[in-house]
């Protein structure tokens, strides 16, 4: 039986691949879980059509990132730390804080999407990356500060 995936499938293909699997497997796992649809002309019509929707929305939602981007680049944060001496923080600053501290400046963006290579454990400046879309990325000037040092 022909099926045309719905979603990557391993061992068997990606999604909009044509392939030719058991009429068991096809009726019983990949129809009912709505990981394929029959290789026929209405599945086809299906398909191209859920295909075209997902893309508009794709194309939606990029847009509204790159657009998001272009404010975040602007951006700067501050977070204030407790530090030694040596002005080595006493905790670290985590991709949660920053995020947090993004929020507050009213955007949303998830603890997922800062791109932390490790915490930041010293005091000073850095470029945070941030992942908005698939390869839509923004970078944010983070301070991070000692604590009773400035007022925010």
């Amino acid at each position: 039986m022909e099926v045309i995936l719905l979603e990557e499938v391993d061992g068997l293909g990606r999604r909009g691949d044509k392939v030719s699997v058991a009429q068991g497997y096809a009726r019983n796992y990949l129809l009912p879980r709505k990981l394929a649809l029959a290789a026929t002309s209405g599945g086809a019509r299906i398909f191209m059509e859920s295909e075209r929707v997902r893309r508009m929305q794709s194309d939606r939602t990029r847009a509204l990132a790159e657009k998001t981007a272009a404010k975040l680049n602007k951006l700067s944060v501050t977070v204030f730390m407790q530090a030694g001496e040596d002005d080595r923080l006493f905790g670290s600053v985590t991709a949660a804080d920053i995020s947090e501290k993004i929020a507050a400046e009213g955007y949303e963006i998830d603890k997922r999407q800062v791109q932390l290579e490790e915490p930041l454990k010293a005091l000073g400046a850095y470029n945070v990356k941030l992942k908005l879309y698939q390869e839509v990325e923004a970078k944010v000037r983070g301070w991070v500060k000692k604590e009773g040092t400035g007022s925010t």
